[in-house]
């Protein structure tokens, strides 16, 4: 973990590349005025839109509702099951494959039809049931739309993967978030932050990207109660994804068993550091309080772990969400080797999701090294478990 003392707040960086704009976004959080004790950047980091991915921040009395960002609860869903690797033969792989591309939604696709209001989080509790609730959340306005998200996987780094680990158990894990609904709440209150700073003449300059709600504000309590139910939906979309696999599985295998996991990477919440109560930002990161389980992908040719917390102070108790994009997306696609990319998972055998230059920018070379990541994260997290790749779905 290395030091960085030229601002206001010092920053700790368990980066062994750190690009210079993430650095700067990084200075530009240490300078706030109600940035607390430190600005943290996990290994993984890259720059982001306001606060770099793989940012840990905790504030005083303010909420910025860019330091979580546009895909609010996106996180990770880990099932580790009782089968074997020589259980999952190459036909069933390709019909369990099957089973997940017909029936679960990737990219912008949404489904057809809305799912029952039994999977949508709070029941009817949001929707102007609740006396309590004096004004038209965004999560109403979109929850029609939001009930045909369910159980969809998004694009970019989403993906679903079949992996085995060192003891060849197999697992599956889900990336996914909340979808347009989370989009919808983070612009919309990250606008009437912009608003809100400008009325009162704020010092955080509008170029940084950071405007914030006062946590005693009627706004920042809608805020977080429209994040707390994307949240909960985000949740909700993973366990959706997982039961359709699992009753794949159900239908292909008898008499076996499965453990779950799920944490979200994308997120601010209360806790008490270094003497304060204080709001702690996770944008890229994962809470990794002591003995607490995460989980931490890596890309579709390379490992993923299960890990558990260590409850380090210096990162906020925080470790990695992934391995951390090492090249824009335009910037892999204009330089990465197609052919030489598919060779790299085919030579694996991995059931990879490359099939042109477009899905060059999830390709595993546009990634650092998980594996450099894992190690400069020794005193953050142990690992639990190894997981490697054998078949990917990506939007």
């Amino acid at each position: 973990m290395e030091q960085i003392k030229t601002e206001a707040k010092p920053i700790f960086s368990w980066v062994t590349d750190l690009e210079e704009g993430a650095l700067e976004q990084a200075k530009n959080l240490a300078n706030l005025p109600f940035a607390h004790n430190h600005i943290a950047l996990m290994p993984d980091c890259h720059q982001g839109y306001g606060m770099p991915i793989g940012g840990v921040m905790a504030t005083r009395d303010v909420i910025i509702p860019n330091a979580v960002g546009v895909d609010i609860g996106c996180g990770m869903h880990a099932v580790k099951t009782s089968l074997l690797r020589k259980d999952l033969t190459k036909e069933k792989l390709i019909i369990l494959m099957k089973h997940i591309r017909d029936n679960i939604p990737v990219g912008f696709n949404h489904r057809t039809e809305e799912v029952d209001i039994s999977k949508m989080p709070h029941g009817k509790r949001l929707y102007g049931i609740d006396e309590s609730i004096a004004w038209e959340p965004i999560c109403t306005r979109e929850f029609r739309s939001a009930t045909k998200q369910m159980g969809t996987l998004g694009g970019g780094n989403h993906f679903i993967e079949i992996q085995y680990d060192t003891d060849n158990i197999i697992w599956f894990m889900i990336h996914s978030g909340s979808r347009n609904l989370g989009l919808k709440v983070a612009k919309h209150y990250n606008e009437i932050a912009i608003e809100l700073n400008k009325k009162y003449h704020s010092i955080v300059p509008k170029d940084h990207d950071l405007a914030f709600l006062p946590e005693d504000s009627d706004e920042a309590e809608e805020y977080l109660t429209e994040m707390g139910y994307c949240l909960e939906f985000a949740r909700n979309n993973r366990y959706y994804m997982a039961r359709i696999i699992l009753e794949k599985l159900g239908n292909l295998f008898k008499d076996w068993e499965y453990t779950e996991y799920d944490v979200h990477h994308n997120y601010v919440a209360k806790e008490h550091h270094f003497g304060k109560d204080v709001w702690v930002h996770r944008k890229g990161a994962t809470s990794a309080k002591k003995g607490e389980v995460g989980i931490i992908p890596g890309s579709q040719g390379t490992s993923s772990y299960i890990v558990r917390g260590l409850g380090n102070p210096l990162s906020f108790q925080s470790c990695s969400h992934g391995a951390g994009r090492k090249m824009g997306r335009r910037v892999a696609q204009r330089e990465l080797d197609l052919k030489e990319e598919i060779k790299m998972l085919e030579d694996q055998g991995i059931m990879h999701s490359i099939r042109n230059k477009d899905d060059l920018d999830e390709a595993p070379s546009a990634y650092k090294d998980i594996k450099t990541v894992m190690e400069n994260q020794k005193d953050l997290v142990e690992i639990v478990a190894e997981l490697k790749p054998i078949a990917v779905v990506k939007g």
